[in-house]
Order: C-alpha cells, then structure tokens, then sequence
C-alpha cells in the first residue's frame, strides 16, 4: 500500500470519526452498553467461580476479556450498514468520480471502526479494573488484549462490508448480525470457563476467531503468560483479518463495476 493510499485512508477515517462525534447519542450507547454487560453479567454470575474446575478467583477478572471481546465483535458486525447507507444516499458514488484510492474508500469505515473498538476496550479495562478485577500479565497483556480485540473487529467490519455490498439490504445484513452474534459468543469461553463446557462446544471453540481472541488475552494477561497461545491464536486473527480486508476491497471493486 502506497503513502498516498495511506494518507487518503487516515483522510477518510477521518470523515468518518466526524460523523460519530456528532451523535452524541449513538456515542453514548456505544459506550455505555459494554458497562452494563460487564456489571450485569458479573453481577449474575459471580458465584460461578465457586464450581469446582472454573479455574479462577473472581468473576470479574474472568469476565473482562469476555466483555471486551463480544464489544468488539458487536459493534463492528454493523459496520456494513454504514456502507449500505453511503450507497443509499449517493455519498459513495459521488466519490467513486475523484481520483481517491479504492482501497482507502473501502477500509475507512473499518479502521474507524478500529478506534471505535480500542476505545470501548480501554473504557471496559479501566472500569473492570475500578470493580476490583485484577490483570496480573500487566500492561503488556492488556495490549495483548487490546490488539487482539481490534483484530478481531477488523474481522467483522470488514466481512460486514462485504455482505453490505453484497446483498444492499438492511434487513438482510440484520438477519445475519442476528443469527451469528449469540452463537459466536456463546460457543467460545466469553463466560465459562472451557473445562466446564459441553465436550462439543470446546471443539467447536477451537474454530471459532471469538474464542481466537479471548485464548490469546486471556493467555498474555496470565500470571505466566503462554505465548504460544498468544502467538498461534494472534497470528490466525491476523491472517483472517488480512482475507477479511481483501474480501472486503474485491467485493466494493465489483460494486464499481456495476454502477
């Protein structure tokens, strides 16, 4: 990717981070929702850590990478509706007339949405860690974390795209958020613990990108940190976050081509 490409791709994120600041509403509830699942959910299930094999203290510690992780993926499963509406209302075609890069049309809205993840992130951490939880791997396993959780919002926002550009219906796009959302959180160890899960959903698990980015968090924020799982489980979000991309970019040159 070129310098040019580049600085018309941070120019573009920035369009996009305007247009968030001025809904002062939507940022509100984007921020606040990750704070009410981090206390509801520590609050319901805090005595869960008492069943034999849980494998940890205190819930809330637990609980954190779970929050940060099903943020991430929450929020960026959307971003495709961003798209849908700029093809709606014209905005993308009348760009589609200057000589900005394809590339940095298309992934605008996914690095701000990246922003968008790093922050609920931070917010979430910084709250868990007012609670009471306790991150023993230090700074370097919340960056481990954060990364990760970024990652895995790349992900999701940039294959959102590409079903936005795919199917250019809103209801569609809803009924796919919908149906994957519970499922990808809950076979993944967002809230239990693996010991303590159905033998079939720990395999299911071990292909599951959620479950990717809670292995690697939760593994760097240990006390003695596996980077081997760090490394496996990071380096596979990466690689998947590349395709997600690349998907993303073919399917916006095949809407090129059809207008």
């Amino acid at each position: 990717m070129s310098a040019e490409t580049l600085y018309q791709t941070w120019y573009m994120t920035q369009r996009q981070l305007l247009a968030i600041l001025r809904q002062p509403v939507f940022l509100v509830v984007t921020l606040v929702q990750p704070v009410i699942w981090l206390f509801l959910f520590g609050s319901l299930f805090r005595k869960v850590v008492e069943l034999p094999g849980f494998g940890a203290g205190s819930y809330l510690d637990y609980l954190v990478p779970g929050v940060v992780v099903m943020s991430a993926v929450s929020s960026n499963m959307w971003a495709g509706m961003g798209t849908l509406e700029e093809i709606e209302r014209g905005t993308l075609n009348r760009f589609l007339t200057t000589p900005v890069s394809r590339a940095a049309l298309m992934n605008a809205n996914v690095v701000q949405q990246g922003f968008s993840t790093a922050a609920q992130s931070v917010l979430i951490v910084l709250l868990g860690k007012l609670g009471g939880a306790d991150y023993p791997g230090g700074i370097t396993g919340l960056l481990v974390l954060l990364v990760a959780s970024v990652l895995l919002g790349t992900v999701f926002g940039a294959s959102s795209n590409a079903v936005g550009m795919l199917v250019r219906q809103r209801e569609s796009i809803i009924g796919i958020n919908s149906f994957l959302l519970l499922p990808l959180t809950f076979l993944s160890s967002a809230f239990m613990a693996p010991g303590l899960m159905p033998s079939w959903m720990r395999h299911v698990a071990d292909f599951n990108p959620v479950n990717w980015a809670l292995v690697a968090g939760r593994s760097a924020m240990a006390q003695d940190p596996d980077w081997g799982d760090v490394l496996g489980r990071g380096g596979a979000l990466l690689a998947l976050a590349v395709a997600a991309v690349w998907l993303s970019t073919r399917t916006f040159r095949s809407y090129q081509q059809s207008v």
